[in-house]
């Protein structure tokens, strides 16, 4: 007997690659390549016998992989290259530490970053597929829904932030050149859902053109990230050399805190509260750099791009972003930490231009690798015959907007009960993984069977269901939940006095940390990862072969 809508399994496990495809069923992703003679780079490989519900050209095993270190380095650069990341980097400044306690929490932070995203980067590259494809070696072939969709939910409102913030500096560049635009900013005037004309205008701008570049794939998503990094670092150094040499290099301070300073025992909380901050500003793309490292020729490669993408860019960044940000108080009278305010503040057009067009280019790097791409092999896994990796990218492209991020990015109380929450499952899922790849499965993958709804897979457990990593999920995602919510709750009903919203902080390490072994445990109490020396020579072996 089989299930309904379950493929019947084959009389023998190599068998699954003599089993073709219905006729007339060709994946998403097939179709929208069929007028090239050549596959696309980026296009993986759809053996006979993957089952189409499973596998399109987006999400199987990739034909070539072709990335050089210096394209994972300029990843990262995108990553960071924002505004929301020079924000993030001058507030490390101002927690009140000396400059030495802040460049240790800031490199001690980085630095397990670069762990983490090597331990999660060696399945995807081994193996040749995205995040989502690799969790069904976990979760089950179907049960791997359960973090794609997620990560993609996350992605979609970060997408729709990302894309605002983007959108005021290029108003900034409207409002400078064109006066008359002014009375299309006014939201009371001319606006619609809490924006204005203008805002809608700008949004719409660059959501077409973030839109445009996707379209194109990987490999012109490649290019682009190849060239956005180095340009935004030059204008960087050029807008720190301007403010530096107006200011005078003696009123440079690497310390941007107003106040007293603490003291060392009062500082040692403060510190781990910053080091948590650089792990909690990564966990995202962190948690599916699978998608981008599958594209990598080799794990040291890949290794070698995120040392220099990782401590050593971030490094440079923060200490670029302190000195500009320092600069501002001379010459403005004031901190500013906003890059968009601080180019606003220079008053002169082709500063306004060229400051302006830099931070939008670098909020679509980091806006197309972090919150587009994912999404789009998110959703794509659900639905691959449905939906293709184009089509999954515009699903949370037309998602974002409809959340009007305008309206609650402006509300710290609907980004912590909402946001707060889907990000503490970035954790768990994140610990799942480690578990599940480097210890229960002992860095073998069978990629063949990640394709096949056959009851006889590897990778079909209960249902297509692993209730292992489901329990496990459920076990370390409450408390981090927990963490983030309970305590702000309480405070807003009043029930306490006392501020434990500090936890919160610490989410991402809670839920990693109680996901990892929450899913060894049930592992060992109930193995569903097994036959590890079964059919040995078809597996990809992270073990056996060198890094």
């Amino acid at each position: 007997m089989t299930e309904p809508g379950v493929s019947p399994p084959p009389s023998h496990p190599h068998d699954l690659l003599a089993v073709t495809a219905p006729p007339g069923t060709a994946p998403a992703g097939v179709a929208e390549r069929a007028e090239f003679d050549e596959p696309a780079p980026t296009a993986g490989l759809i053996k006979p016998g993957y089952d189409p519900r499973l596998a399109n050209e987006d999400l199987a095993p990739l034909r070539r992989q072709t990335w050089s270190s210096y394209n994972i380095f300029a990843f990262w650069m995108s990553d960071v290259h924002s505004v929301g990341g020079y924000v993030t980097a001058g507030s490390l400044f101002a927690l009140g530490l000396a400059s030495w306690q802040v460049l240790f929490a800031l490199i001690a932070g980085i630095v397990i970053v670069n762990v983490f995203c090597n331990l999660v980067a060696k399945p995807s590259q081994m193996t040749g597929v995205p995040y989502p494809v690799i969790n069904r070696a976990v979760f089950g072939v179907l049960g791997a829904n359960i973090p794609a969709i997620v990560r993609g939910l996350i992605a979609i409102a970060w997408y729709g932030v990302q894309t605002y913030l983007a959108s005021q500096a290029l108003i900034i560049i409207f409002l400078k050149f064109w006066p008359a635009t002014a009375t299309l900013n006014d939201p009371r005037a001319y606006g619609f859902l809490g924006l204005s004309a203008l805002g809608y205008i700008c949004y719409a701008i660059l959501w077409v053109a973030q839109a445009a570049v996707f379209w194109k794939g990987m490999e012109a998503i490649r290019r682009f990230i190849d060239w956005a990094g180095p340009a935004v670092y030059v204008v960087m150094v050029v807008l720190a050399v301007y403010l530096v040499s107006r200011a005078g290099w003696q009123n440079i301070s690497l310390d941007l805190s107003q106040g007293e300073s603490l003291g060392f025992a009062e500082s040692i909380p403060v510190m781990l509260g910053a080091i948590a901050l650089v792990v909690s500003y990564f966990s995202g793309p962190m948690l599916n750099f699978g998608d981008f490292s599958r594209y990598g020729h080799s794990f040291a490669a890949v290794k070698k791009g995120n040392l220099l993408g990782l401590p050593v860019n971030f490094l440079f960044f923060s200490l670029l972003t302190v000195i500009t940000a320092s600069a501002t108080v001379p010459v403005f009278g004031e901190l500013i930490t906003d890059p968009i305010h601080t180019v606003q503040r220079i008053d002169t057009p082709f500063a306004i231009l060229l400051g302006g067009l830099t931070f939008v280019i670098a909020t679509v790097g980091i806006n197309i690798v972090a919150n587009f791409i994912s999404p789009a092999f998110d959703f794509s896994n659900v639905n691959p015959q449905r939906i293709s990796w184009r089509t999954g990218g515009m699903i949370a492209a037309v998602g974002s907007v409809l959340l009007t991020p305008w309206n609650w990015y402006g509300n710290p109380d609907a980004i912590h009960y909402t946001l707060g929450l889907l990000g503490a499952l970035i954790g768990p899922l994140f610990g799942i993984l480690i578990a599940g790849y480097y210890v229960c499965s002992r860095q073998r993958v069978w990629v063949d069977e990640l394709f096949t709804l056959d009851r006889a897979g590897r990778y079909w457990f209960r249902g297509g269901y692993n209730p292992n990593a489901v329990w496990a999920t459920v076990a370390s995602g409450l408390p981090a939940i927990a963490s983030v919510l309970v305590p702000k709750l309480l405070l807003d009903l009043e029930l306490t006095t006392a501020d434990l919203t500090w936890i919160a902080d610490y989410s991402w390490f809670i839920g990693c940390g109680l996901g990892f072994v929450a899913m060894l445990l049930l592992e060992r109490a109930s193995p569903r990862i097994g036959d590890l020396d079964r059919d040995l020579e078809a597996a990809s072996d992270g073990a056996a072969r060198p890094a």
